[in-house]
């Protein structure tokens, strides 16, 4: 007898949960593996939708380049603009050889997983390695991934549970018909409770000031991450990104919200904080 979706769902959230939670808490190269894992499998991903296209993403350059720019992001061997440039010269030059039709899309979609995916997924790694590896000092990142987990799977909850029994106007139709507003509204409301909640808890360090405006930017950008992956699974005509996660589609599907926040959370942090 098949396993019920819903069930399936929640038998992985019960294994992975309690493994994000434990790599986000300790740092380090655990932290970095992790996130290291969500780029280079999402990077796949986004490559195998592509071809729905006839769009092929140049693998040889594009995911060394994602790797690179998220194990730079935390030794920080050199300055990311070089980086930046170096890699867009590469694939821009590489595709002079490859024996693909659609060479401006191409460049475009490799350009697009490398700094879509692999620059916002290195925008974690500075959230986690903010606070300088001293003590009780280094779990303060720590603390603040955690916190925007939850605040994300608060907010998807919400926005689906209150979309399903109380959404009647369409967020954007044309791209996800199953979003409502009053999904939405609920989803940004929740994202903002549950980090005013974790300041009682896990962010005594933040002011309420610092919460509030990194739940609004977790309820904001969280869903909008969700519209910007929505709209390339339609644009490629696939429902999930890949069937990776029993339940869940694929690796893509669950951090599209996460990658789309992390690096305005890290910029409020590294200069509004």
């Amino acid at each position: 007898m098949a396993i019920p979706d819903i069930t399936r769902r929640v038998l992985v959230s019960v294994i992975a949960i309690p493994v994000i939670l434990f790599l986000s808490y300790s740092g380090s190269y655990y932290f970095l593996f992790l996130v290291l894992l969500i780029g280079v499998i999402s990077f796949i991903e986004l490559g195998k939708i592509a071809v729905n296209k006839k769009i092929n993403i140049n693998y040889w350059i594009g995911l060394p380049s994602l790797i690179l720019l998220i194990i730079n992001r935390y030794l920080n061997l050199f300055e990311m603009y070089s980086a930046v440039v170096l890699i867009s010269v590469l694939i821009l030059i590489t595709e002079i050889f490859r024996k693909n039709n659609n060479s401006i899309s191409n460049t475009g979609a490799t350009l697009l997983g490398i700094f879509y995916i692999g620059l916002f997924s290195s925008a974690l790694i500075s959230i986690r390695e903010f606070y300088p590896a001293i003590g009780e000092l280094y779990r303060r990142g720590g603390f603040i991934i955690i916190t925007m987990f939850a605040s994300i799977w608060m907010c998807d909850s919400a926005a689906y549970f209150v979309g399903v029994k109380f959404g009647t106007h369409k967020l954007i139709a044309r791209i996800s018909p199953s979003k409502s507003w009053e999904g939405a509204i609920s989803g940004f409301t929740f994202a903002v409770l549950t980090l005013i909640i974790a300041r009682f808890v896990l962010l005594d360090f933040l002011s309420l000031k610092d919460v509030i405006v990194i739940g609004a930017i977790l309820g904001l950008f969280g869903q909008l991450g969700d519209l910007v992956e929505s709209l390339l699974k339609r644009d490629t005509g696939v429902k999930d990104s890949s069937g990776l996660i029993p339940g869940h589609g694929g690796m893509l599907d669950r951090f599209d919200s996460l990658l789309m926040s992390a690096p305005v959370v890290w910029l409020y942090l590294k200069y509004f904080n």
